[in-house]
């Protein structure tokens, strides 16, 4: 069998384009001892495949010419542990290729939930992300005031409607009109500020007229900064991406005038990574599943087909494209 693998053939300087990446064919690897033969049906993308092109990170800095790193959803093929046989579906490292062979002792079965791309969204990455990102950082209370950039991809989209379930007036951040209504009418969220307008500062102000209590932060630039001097005293920032500064030239400036903010609002700004909490996945996937099938949260999901399709997909995601959690079907 022949396997398929997109390649980044460089590293980019400036802004990611297609031709950055490359198709090609090779041979299905077999497993050795203690490894599993996987075959990749979805293949998550996030903004965070574009950081990794930037240097190191929470893993090693990708490589011009090495099969683009991801993860993604994966069907056990074969398999040369105890704890996993053929068919069985784990979340895998596999990278951006339909074939990968992986060590088994860091694979684990995933349960038997429908859809199966739940798996990648709600009860993946990101649904943990903003899980944990909200509770465990941002700590809100029943009528905090909760501000989340990005609302309406993957993590935040979730963030929100997290934060209404917990009692708060929640704010979401995102490009456009049409993004901005569907978080209000079909979301849940009490108002949605574009940060596209060029009256962005004024409508966030509008919005949160008693200041933020929480500001979930995927983005970091000139939306951090503006909620940054929006927030109350003892409010609290969960820093979890900055989507603004991935892809393209660097910012001219970073937020100003954070030392004296902090102090004299007393704020707490706490960075993570979803596996920080990972002893705590099961208590997680409990509230998540039970507020799904109540209807309080609902998913929304993006599908794209064809391995082939990978890097216009995350350009496009880059680009804020998206509405939910992006992935592409393998």
């Amino acid at each position: 069998m022949t396997n398929r693998q997109i390649v980044l053939d460089q590293i980019p300087q400036g802004k990611l384009t297609p031709e950055h990446f490359r198709l090609t064919e090779g041979e299905t690897p077999s497993p050795g001892e203690g490894e599993v033969l996987l075959r990749s049906r979805y293949i998550s993308l996030d903004a965070a495949n574009r950081a990794w092109m930037q240097g190191a990170t929470y893993r090693s800095a990708l490589q011009g010419g090495q099969v683009m790193a991801g993860g993604g959803l994966s069907e056990v093929v074969e398999s040369n542990v105890g704890h996993l046989k053929p068919g069985d579906l784990v979340f895998a490292d596999a990278g951006w290729q339909e074939y990968a062979t992986l060590p088994g002792k860091h694979l684990s079965k995933l349960p038997d939930l429908k859809p199966e791309t739940h798996l990648l969204s709600v009860y993946g990455i990101a649904g943990l992300t903003a899980y944990f990102g909200l509770l465990e950082c941002g700590q809100p209370k029943a009528g905090d005031t909760v501000v989340v950039s990005a609302a309406a991809g993957s993590v935040g989209s979730i963030v929100g409607q997290i934060a209404k379930i917990k009692g708060c007036r929640v704010v979401g951040i995102a490009g456009g009109e049409e993004k901005g209504r569907w978080l209000t009418e079909e979301l849940g969220f009490d108002a949605a500020v574009d940060y596209k307008s060029a009256e962005f500062k004024r409508r966030l102000r509008e919005a949160v007229p008693d200041g933020i209590d929480v500001y979930f932060d995927n983005t970091g630039g000139d939306v951090f900064e503006a909620c940054l001097f929006a927030m109350k005293n003892h409010g609290r920032i969960a820093c979890c991406g900055a989507l603004s500064q991935y892809d393209g030239a660097p910012p001219p400036h970073g937020p100003r005038g954070i030392p004296g903010l902090i102090v004299t609002k007393r704020l707490t700004l706490r960075g993570f990574v979803v596996m920080d909490f990972a002893a705590q996945n099961d208590k997680a996937l409990s509230d998540l599943q039970a507020w799904v099938a109540s209807g309080q949260l609902k998913v929304q999901e993006d599908v794209i087909d064809g391995l082939e399709n990978l890097p216009q997909a995350l350009i496009g995601l880059l680009a804020g494209e998206n509405r939910g959690k992006r992935m592409v079907r393998v």
